[in-house]
């Protein structure tokens, strides 16, 4: 939480701060949007669309406890089963309109595949995987001002659980039958959850700068009689423009899960570590290295296209867990 008010009380000294001019924070140059990773950095002007396409690949592989590395012998002393790797690849599509220069609406969906390579005690490997949407994101952004090129906007937005969390596959001990997949395996979350953001930009000639504070809030249970941790995030970035169709950008975020709250009876948490609430919830820190690139004219005018790849920076977690890997992301965005 000191945080969280550290960034919002540099927001308000920066624009107090700031000498008086007329020109206002702008997308219209290769780094007026974000690092391609981050959703909910721009605003639009009334009456503009913006269709937007991103894919996504995380690799978690090896294992945490806590801050420091553990063996793969260290979780089976405890469980029958560990996790060895999860890649997973996701594809997003999102939409934004702006009714008026205040006020821009944005809708996202997910398509998300994933497979988990696990081992148990006699040496023994076999994976597991699953697929399918996610939950539907609806956010309304509200501009406060923009002004002295720099802008501040506000997200609200509510989550719908239309991702599955009844993800089921074969495993060694059901065959020939199906059994429900631990939580990372599940699509969704299974709740309504409320998605809240403030995000401040600033741009000079040769530079831009941009903070973003976010929360996932989670207010009850689902079917399976759990409720996956609430979300806490700051993204900070600055990116150069080497020309009016090309930028480079570099972006450090700091992130914190809670704790699954409450268990899914059809789960054993003796059997796997991913069945085991105890080990889920974590707190990291990530850095990420990409480019943006417009077409600011032509008959591809206001096209763009995105690409970062982050590595992370620390990472702390509840009990035994994978560890995050490298991340991947690319995207195209097109307004009119």
């Amino acid at each position: 939480m000191k945080n969280y008010m550290f960034v919002i009380f540099f927001m308000a000294i920066t624009i107090a701060q700031a000498q008086e001019k007329t020109s206002k924070w702008t997308s219209g140059r290769p780094d007026g949007h974000a690092p391609i990773s981050v959703m909910g950095d721009h605003t639009h002007s009334k009456g503009e669309w913006m269709f937007s396409y991103r894919y996504m690949y995380m690799d978690m592989e090896d294992l945490n406890r806590g801050s420091s590395d553990a063996q793969y012998s260290d979780a089976l002393s405890q469980y029958m089963i560990t996790p060895k790797s999860m890649p997973m690849n996701m594809h997003m599509l999102g939409v934004m309109y702006a009714p008026s220069n205040k006020l821009t609406l944005m809708a996202m969906i997910n398509h998300t595949s994933q497979e988990m390579t696990l081992g148990n005690r006699m040496g023994g490997e076999f994976n597991t995987e699953s697929s399918g949407f996610g939950d539907l994101k609806l956010s309304a952004l509200y501009t406060f001002f923009n002004k002295n090129s720099q802008q501040l906007h506000a997200q609200v937005g509510i989550s719908f659980p239309t991702g599955s969390i009844d993800e089921t596959d074969v495993t060694p001990m059901s065959t020939p039958n199906e059994t429900i997949l631990p939580y990372p395996m599940q699509i969704g979350s299974g709740t309504y959850d409320a998605n809240l953001g403030l995000t401040y930009l600033k741009q000079w000639e040769y530079l831009s700068f941009g903070s973003q504070i976010k929360g996932v809030f989670r207010f009850e249970e689902n079917d399976n009689e759990y409720r996956l941790g609430n979300e806490y995030s700051i993204n900070n970035w600055v990116a150069m423009p080497v020309n009016e169709w090309f930028s480079f950008s570099g972006r450090v975020k700091w992130a914190a899960i809670e704790k699954i709250d409450g268990t899914n009876p059809d789960l054993n948490p003796m059997m796997v570590v991913t069945a085991d609430t105890a080990n889920s919830g974590k707190t990291y820190a990530e850095a990420g290295i990409g480019f943006n690139l417009y077409a600011f004219k032509g008959s591809l005018k206001n096209l763009r296209f995105g690409f970062e790849a982050a590595l992370p920076l620390y990472q702390n977690m509840n009990g035994i867990q994978l560890k995050n890997q490298e991340t991947l992301t690319l995207g195209l965005q097109y307004s009119l």
